[in-house]
C-alpha cells in the first residue's frame, strides 16, 4: 500500500506621482502589469540626507504600487484588500504623504497569523496593512541600491539577481574543493529576536535621513494584533512586510564580514547559513566561536540543539540533499521536501473532497509547475517517477469513488472501450477505491487516460524545465 494512504505620471491626481489610470474603476479592479527588472527605473539621484523625497518620487511610488498589487496578499488589520487598495490610496494618500514628509506618520499594527512550520510548531507571520506594505515597498526600492552593492558575494537570500539555486550550487562547489564538513547554523527564532537598536545602528551607517530612520524604527515597533489585542514590540521584525528581508540582510552582513575576516568558506540565504570546513574538529571550534560572536555582538542566540557539525552528505540545504560520487556531488531532493510535497498532494487529491475532476487536475498542475520549477535543480529524477505514480493512483481512487453505483460503472467502463467480460468483473468488485486504484484500474485508467484529461507528468515538467535552463 502506498505510504500516502496511511497519513491522512503626471502629478495631477490626489495621489502625487500615481497616474489616474491606476485608480480602480467602478467596474472592478484593473490588473496590475508585472514589473520586470528591465523596466525598473534607476534610483533617483538625491543626497542621502533627502531619501524621503526619493521614496516619495512619482516613479518610485508607481513601481511600488504595481508590486504590491501584483503580490496580492492578505489584508491587514484594517481589512483593506489589494483589490480595494487603489481606491483607499486615492482617498487617503495626500494626508499620508504629508505625514511622511513631516515625520509624523505612524504605521498601523500588523496582523499576527500563526502558520504551521514544516518541522512542527508554528511561526508567527506579521501582515502589515496594504498601505504600509506600499510604503515599505517604496522604502525598499530606494534602500536596496544603497545597501545591496556592499553585501557579501556569499549572501544569496532576497537580493536582486540572486537565488536559492545559486546558494545550493555554491555549497556544492565549496564541498568539491575539499570542504566536506559543514556547520549548519540555526538562529533561534531569528526574526523574532532581532534587536532594534543593534539593527538601527547598522542602518544608520549608510542612511542619514532622520525621517527615514524614524520611519523604519516605527515599522519595527508597530504593534502586533493577535486575537483582537495589540501588543507593542521591543524586538523582532515582522515576517510578511516587504522591508524585513532587507533589514535581516543588513544585520547579518556583520556576520558575513566576520566569517570573511576569518577566511571561512560559507553560504548564507537570509538566516539560513552554512559554513564549510575540512574536519569535524575545525567545525566544532568554529561553531563555538561563531555562536559566541552572534550572541555577544548581534544578540542573536544560536539554537545548539538544531545546529550541527556533520558531513555534507548527511545534511540538507534549502530543500536539497547532496549525494557524493567519488570527488563530485550530485543534488537530490531532501526527504523532508518530499514529505511536504506528498502532504500537499494528499490535500489536493483527497477523494472525499468536492469539486469537478478537471478543476482538481488543474489545481494539481498549478502546484506541480511551481514545485518542479524549483526542484528541477535536482539531478536524481527517480523520486519524481514515484510521485507521478502516486498522483495517478490517488486520482484513480477519486474516479472510482465517484462511480459509486454499479450502473454508473458499467456505463463509464463501456465508454472507455473495456471488454464486456472485464466490465462485469470490475463493476461488481467489492474492493474499496484505494485497492481498486492500486491494481484493477491500472489497465483502464492508464497514463494516456490522464494525459487526455490534462494531468501533467512530473518527469515531462522536470525535463522541460532543465531544457529551458540549458
Amino acid at each position: 500500500m502506498d505510504s500516502w494512504e496511511t497519513r491522512r505620471q503626471p502629478n495631477t491626481s490626489p495621489c502625487e506621482g500615481l497616474v489616474p489610470e491606476e485608480r480602480v474603476k467602478p467596474g472592478g479592479p484593473s490588473q496590475a502589469p508585472s514589473v520586470s527588472s528591465a523596466s525598473r527605473p534607476p534610483p533617483p539621484d538625491v543626497s542621502n540626507n533627502s531619501l524621503m523625497e526619493a521614496i516619495l518620487d512619482g516613479n518610485n511610488l508607481k513601481l511600488a504600487l504595481k508590486r504590491v498589487r501584483a503580490n496580492q496578499g492578505a489584508p491587514g488589520v484594517d481589512g483593506v484588500t489589494t483589490d480595494e487598495f487603489v481606491d483607499y490610496l486615492w482617498e487617503h494618500w495626500p494626508t499620508i504623504q504629508g505625514q511622511l514628509r513631516a515625520g509624523t506618520y505612524h504605521p498601523q499594527p500588523i496582523r499576527g497569523v500563526e502558520i504551521p512550520k514544516p518541522t512542527g510548531g508554528v511561526r508567527m507571520l506579521g501582515i502589515p496593512t496594504a498601505i504600509d506594505r506600499f510604503i515599505q515597498q517604496a522604502v525598499l526600492q530606494v534602500l536596496t541600491p544603497i545597501f545591496d552593492p556592499q553585501f557579501s558575494d556569499h549572501s544569496y537570500g532576497f537580493r536582486p539577481g540572486r537565488s536559492a539555486h545559486q546558494a545550493v550550487r555554491q555549497v556544492r562547489r565549496q564541498a568539491e574543493a575539499g570542504a566536506e564538513w559543514v556547520i549548519d547554523l540555526d538562529l533561534e527564532k531569528f526574526f523574532d529576536r532581532i534587536n532594534h537598536d543593534i539593527l538601527m545602528a547598522r542602518v544608520a551607517r549608510r542612511v542619514q535621513d532622520p525621517q527615514v530612520l524614524r520611519l523604519i524604527r516605527r515599522y519595527l515597533q508597530a504593534g502586533l494584533m493577535l486575537h483582537g489585542v495589540s501588543t507593542p514590540r521591543t524586538q523582532g521584525a515582522a515576517q510578511g512586510g516587504p522591508l524585513s528581508p532587507l533589514l535581516a540582510n543588513i544585520l547579518l552582513d556583520d556576520l558575513d564580514k566576520e566569517l570573511a575576516r576569518r577566511g571561512l568558506a560559507y553560504v548564507r540565504y537570509a538566516d539560513d547559513a552554512m559554513i564549510l570546513v575540512h574536519s569535524r574538529r575545525a567545525g566544532e571550534r568554529v561553531l563555538a566561536s561563531v555562536s559566541r560572536y552572534l550572541d555577544r555582538t548581534l544578540h542573536l542566540p544560536v539554537n545548539l540543539t538544531k545546529s550541527a557539525v556533520d558531513r555534507l552528505v548527511r545534511r540538507t540545504y534549502l530543500g536539497f540533499k547532496f549525494l557524493k560520487s567519488r570527488a563530485q556531488y550530485r543534488l537530490g531532493i531532501a526527504p523532508e521536501s518530499l514529505r511536504r510535497v506528498k502532504g500537499r498532494l494528499r490535500e489536493l487529491t483527497d477523494r472525499h473532497a468536492p469539486g469537478r475532476l478537471t478543476a482538481r487536475i488543474q489545481a494539481v498542475n498549478r502546484f506541480l509547475a511551481g514545485w518542479v520549477g524549483y526542484f528541477a535543480l535536482a539531478e536524481t529524477p527517480t523520486p519524481l517517477r514515484e510521485l507521478d505514480s502516486g498522483i495517478r493512483h490517488r486520482f484513480r481512487a477519486i474516479v472510482w469513488r465517484r462511480w459509486k453505483r454499479v450502473r454508473t460503472r458499467y456505463r463509464e467502463l463501456r465508454a472507455l472501450g473495456v471488454p464486456a467480460w472485464k466490465v462485469g468483473e470490475l463493476a461488481n468488485a467489492r474492493k474499496g477505491p484505494w485497492r481498486m486504484a492500486a491494481g484493477p484500474l491500472n489497465s483502464v485508467l492508464t497514463v494516456s487516460y490522464w494525459d487526455a484529461h490534462g494531468l501533467h507528468r512530473l518527469l515531462n515538467l522536470y525535463e522541460a524545465t532543465r531544457l529551458r535552463w540549458s
